[in-house]
């Protein structure tokens, strides 16, 4: 395919309520080329999702506007267009994705798509563009974000951002830990963790989370906006309540995924302050995606990030024995928490680029 700007339609995507319904065809090979688009960039099919997993989340939200388009040449989709629009009070933020097939490279698309970007953030009065891409690892020029954590190579995605005004602020590291060797590691860090963390007992429990733990699971969430480290990245402080959190478990329960929350209760207190989340898809020999961990700053000092992390992968391991790896992504500054990915056996796969752009009034 040699196709270019003058080539491609964006064409608002057609949500269906269900993934057998008369038009989610749109939608379904939407998802394939997505999954098409992560795989020849990181090699692997690990952020490999179906459909029936990705429909929730595009179902109206009362928290983001989420605007997609299809880049469409010559009735074929090659790739998909999103701004997602927070509905936080006084949100100025706006965040965007590009995905084409590689075969759409190089004519142009790419910048048409991103024309579509500014205009929508614009038209929602956001003035504060963010975007994240993977840069696996490649020998050549290399850019370091100001927090003077990790490097990413010049690849064609941060040349694509730079040439669109973006500046680099953050890198994440994208890790794995091989669940099919010896876990012998992790029942180590555990054994640690939990004689540091005595004042503390650790509960879990799948999603949907059980009424006792709303509303300590939905302060730690709130937290996860403001209290991870950041840079320079702007994000909006969240408020979760218990409407917030059954529907954050129902993007997974309605997708066929499953949730295993690990958290860290104060004995005395009954707080929970700290906690830990492994998904999983339909799939049981995928790999398994380690979502949000926290622990929150009055309670640090305990090896909670350990203590939740530990005993999560070793339940995880028990319910799910099929799924080979878990991946998950920390921000390069957070040696705290790289620590502890470090010493359960986790290893560096790729980098991830954090990018930001302000936009002129």
């Amino acid at each position: 395919m040699s196709a270019t700007a003058l080539d491609v339609e964006f064409r608002p995507l057609v949500v269906p309520t269900t993934i057998d319904a008369p038009d989610a065809d749109d939608f379904i090979e939407m998802v394939r080329v997505r999954n098409i688009a992560y795989r020849e960039i990181s090699g692997h099919d690990d952020d490999t999702l179906s459909a029936a997993e990705l429909l929730p989340h595009y179902q109206p939200d009362p928290y983001e506007v989420r605007h997609v388009w299809l880049a469409i040449v010559d009735g074929v989709i090659v790739g998909r267009v999103g701004v997602d629009i927070p509905l936080e009070e006084g949100s100025k933020t706006a965040f965007w994705l590009i995905e084409l097939r590689k075969d759409a490279w190089g004519g142009g698309i790419g910048s048409a798509a991103y024309r579509l970007v500014e205009q929508t953030a614009r038209e929602h009065g956001r003035t504060v563009l963010q975007s994240w891409a993977l840069h696996p690892a490649v020998d050549g020029p290399q850019l370091t974000p100001p927090t003077g954590f990790g490097t990413i190579p010049e690849d064609h995605a941060a040349r694509f951002y730079l040439r669109h005004g973006h500046a680099l602020e953050q890198i994440a590291r994208n890790s794995a830990l091989d669940l099919t060797a010896p876990l012998d590691r992790i029942d180590r860090v555990l054994a640690v963790a939990r004689a540091a963390a005595a004042d503390y007992r650790v509960v879990q429990w799948e999603a949907p989370t059980p009424p006792e733990y709303v509303e300590g699971y939905a302060w730690m969430k709130s937290r996860m906006s403001t209290d991870a480290p950041a840079a320079a990245l702007e994000f909006d402080e969240e408020t979760w309540d218990a409407a917030r959190v059954a529907r954050h478990d129902a993007l997974y329960l309605d997708g066929g995924r499953r949730l295993l929350v690990t958290a860290a209760q104060h004995i005395a207190t009954g707080e929970l302050c700290a906690f830990n989340e492994l998904a999983l898809g339909s799939d049981p020999a995928a790999a398994t995606q380690q979502e949000d961990t926290l622990v929150l700053k009055e309670h640090r000092g305990h090896r909670l990030g350990a203590l939740v992390k530990a005993e999560g992968l070793l339940t995880w391991h028990r319910l799910m024995p099929e799924t080979p790896r878990v991946v998950t992504y920390n921000a390069e500054e957070n040696r705290p928490m790289l620590d502890i990915n470090e010493a359960l056996g986790f290893e560096p796969v790729a980098y991830e680029g954090a990018w930001k752009k302000v936009l002129a009034d």
